[in-house]
């Protein structure tokens, strides 16, 4: 009997790729689904199949979902001001290529999509830690996509009897993150300053807070959730490290000289209660804020 197929689409970008290497260490026969338009070549595992498509094409993709074990959709245009500034194209991507993907997992007997959603379903919410059961109030066509593809799994999952489950991410950070990409947007621009000897510029007054999260944390939470039969129906899963961490706090973190910019329109905090994925399928996170700083200090040279 030959390897177990998996499918991984974005999986040249910063997400998709750890979860390449880590399915590729487990013996799968991986395919990725990558069109580059954020990901990179030199991303991408030696090991792994690579298919340069598009998952808005889905006469294209349909043939690489065929029976799949798995598959872990990573792929979006994941920018908050990207989708304000172009919310029809970023709806393509996010939710045309989340129904198309859906349509082919479908009639392709795929095993289980397992997606990447986001905590930016939640908007701004007074009431932390944020619970997985609270309304979704998403601030951004971003957010709103991401919500509405939380949705489709659960559709998807009634209607065609797919096995589905959405995982909710806080504040991604890591290795191979790109410091002027969508993920831990605030940790790039910092430690880019700090390479550069340039003082670390804060929006407002600082006390504003993330949960972040550590990439080989995210990674374990999928292949947990892929693994686990109770994690299915659509159901929604936050992945975070449940605890916040201010602005202020984080630059101390990376150290330098500090600079005051202009506040920006976010939401104030976030911190996600992670009590759901440990009960259902044992996750709790590994990597500390401060541990995994140090890691790209390192990486960064500074």
């Amino acid at each position: 009997m030959g390897k177990e197929k998996v499918v991984v689409t974005g999986g040249a970008g910063f997400i998709g790729s750890h979860i390449v290497d880590a399915c590729i260490d487990r013996g799968f026969d991986v395919h990725i689904i990558d069109n580059l338009s954020g990901g990179k070549k030199e991303h991408i595992n030696p090991k792994a199949k690579f298919h340069k498509l598009d998952i808005r094409n889905l006469d294209d993709i349909k043939p690489i979902l065929k029976g799949a074990k798995y598959v872990f959709h990573t792929a979006a245009l994941p920018r908050v001001q990207y989708s304000i500034l172009n919310p029809q194209e970023t709806n393509w991507v996010n939710v045309g290529g989340t129904v198309n993907l859906l349509i082919a997992a479908s009639e392709g007997n795929v095993g289980k999509v397992i997606y990447s959603a986001s905590s930016s379903a939640y908007g701004d919410s007074v009431k932390l830690p944020l619970k997985e059961n609270m309304s979704a109030n998403p601030k951004s066509p971003y957010g709103l996509h991401k919500y509405i593809g939380e949705l489709y799994m659960k559709v998807w999952s009634e209607v065609y009897n797919l096995t589905t489950v959405s995982l909710r991410y806080f504040n991604v950070y890591g290795p191979r993150f790109d410091p002027d990409g969508a993920y831990a947007l605030v940790i790039g621009k910092f430690l880019k300053q700090k390479k550069n000897g340039e003082a670390l510029t804060i929006a407002g007054d600082g006390t504003q807070t993330r949960d972040f999260t550590h990439i080989s944390d995210v990674v374990a939470a999928n292949l947990l959730a892929a693994e686990c039969v109770k994690a299915s129906g659509g159901k929604v899963f936050n992945i975070g490290f449940g605890k916040r961490t201010s602005v202020n706090e984080l630059a101390k973190l990376i150290g330098g000289k500090t600079t005051t910019i202009e506040p920006r329109l976010e939401p104030h905090d976030t911190e996600a209660d992670n009590k759901k994925a440990l009960k259902c399928f044992g996750w709790s996170p590994k990597i500390s804020l401060e541990k995994g700083i140090k890691e790209l200090k390192k990486e960064f040279g500074v």
